[in-house]
């Protein structure tokens, strides 16, 4: 037995090996790279609308408000790269546009419609639904606007205590361990609670939203580990530095951050269709050869991308698989050839 045998009935007989494998190669079958570069593209575009957004609101909220200006320059802002040292530098100086205000709302709101749209494109990818039964480009954009309101306020909610524990320790104050403790499982359980939300409004199939639980979980926890790696990369690496170089290393922290984000919505999504759909385990060499023996997994995950391809409802779509090149040719050489009446040649034994 080859090695690439061993290794793929390892993977069969064992349960956590064969779901990661068949993730992976679902990942890799779906273009999961594609989806969550997709999703880090709008929600970056939609990040600094918001912070001209936010910098107009400020100067129409700190003119002529002493008390205000004073609470923003100590405040967990101020120590923001790029906006913290404007901030401090300018804050006299601050004034709102209208003009900056409406391309802030139409900017944020473009980006964040963009951002539910290609989550709704992927969720609807991974979970194999029929291109007729997926809304279209506007439909979808429509849909997002109460989903966006529901999962921004739950977002600020789920970030509020890591947010809370994170400035209170920029002023001096040492939170107690308490504090600490609990607030990080609060955050996860309302991460996961988002999570699911988003699972089934996004989704157009009916999904068993009880059995998403563990990727859901996985990815709150994941998502509390970025955030925490982001609160360290601008209070440590980012603090003091220049507008420039601030700019420049807030804007590559960001495009990482959100991508290393997408890309844990998308495998957990892929994780969670692998395993409650049963397209585990797969074999190994499947994606690579077509000689391979297909496992029952491997035909259920072909067929779905087939049927997934459907852009008519009066289309029908079958799917057919015939035995390996390599398997009908080792069947035909241990089969017995037909016997044949004496004095029978072989078509061309006298030419």
């Amino acid at each position: 037995m080859s090695v690439l045998s061993r290794l793929d009935h390892y993977q069969r007989g064992h349960r956590r090996v064969g779901l990661g494998i068949a993730t992976v190669y679902k990942f890799i079958d779906d273009q999961g790279g594609s989806m969550a570069a997709l999703i880090t593209y709008y929600g970056f575009l939609s990040l600094f609308p918001v912070l001209l957004l936010l910098v107009t609101l400020l100067g129409f909220a700190l003119q002529g408000n002493a008390a205000l200006q004073q609470e923003v320059l100590h405040s967990a802002l101020s120590r923001v790269p790029v906006i913290g040292d404007q901030l401090g530098h300018n804050i006299h100086s601050l004034q709102g546009n209208g003009f900056a205000l409406a391309v802030g709302v139409a900017g944020s709101l473009y980006g964040a419609l963009g951002v539910a749209q290609a989550i709704q494109n992927a969720f609807n990818t991974i979970w194999a639904v029929p291109q007729h039964r997926r809304p279209g480009a506007l439909a979808a954009r429509l849909r997002g606007l109460p989903l966006l309101a529901v999962l921004a306020t739950g977002l600020l909610v789920s970030s509020g205590p890591a947010g809370l524990i994170g400035t209170v320790h920029a002023e001096g104050i040492a939170p107690g361990w308490a504090v600490r403790v609990a607030a990080v499982p609060l955050s996860v359980a309302l991460d996961t609670g988002l999570l699911l939300l988003a699972f089934g409004l996004l989704t157009d199939r009916h999904l068993r939203i009880r059995l998403l639980w563990p990727e859901a979980v996985a990815a709150s926890l994941i998502w509390q580990a970025l955030l925490g790696a982001s609160t360290y990369y601008v209070g440590h690496q980012l603090r003091g530095a220049t507008a420039t170089y601030g700019l420049f290393g807030i804007v590559l922290g960001l495009l990482a951050w959100l991508y290393l984000g997408a890309l844990t919505l998308v495998v957990c999504a892929e994780s969670a269709a692998v395993r409650t759909r049963r397209l585990w385990p797969r074999s190994i060499a499947a994606p690579f050869t077509d000689d391979a023996a297909l496992t029952p997994a491997d035909r259920r995950a072909y067929t779905s991308y087939a049927t997934a391809a459907s852009y008519k409802s009066c289309e029908e779509v079958s799917v057919e698989f015939h035995r390996p090149a390599a398997e009908a040719a080792d069947t035909a050489r241990r089969l017995p050839s037909p016997r044949r009446p004496a004095g029978c040649e072989e078509p061309g034994a006298f030419d």
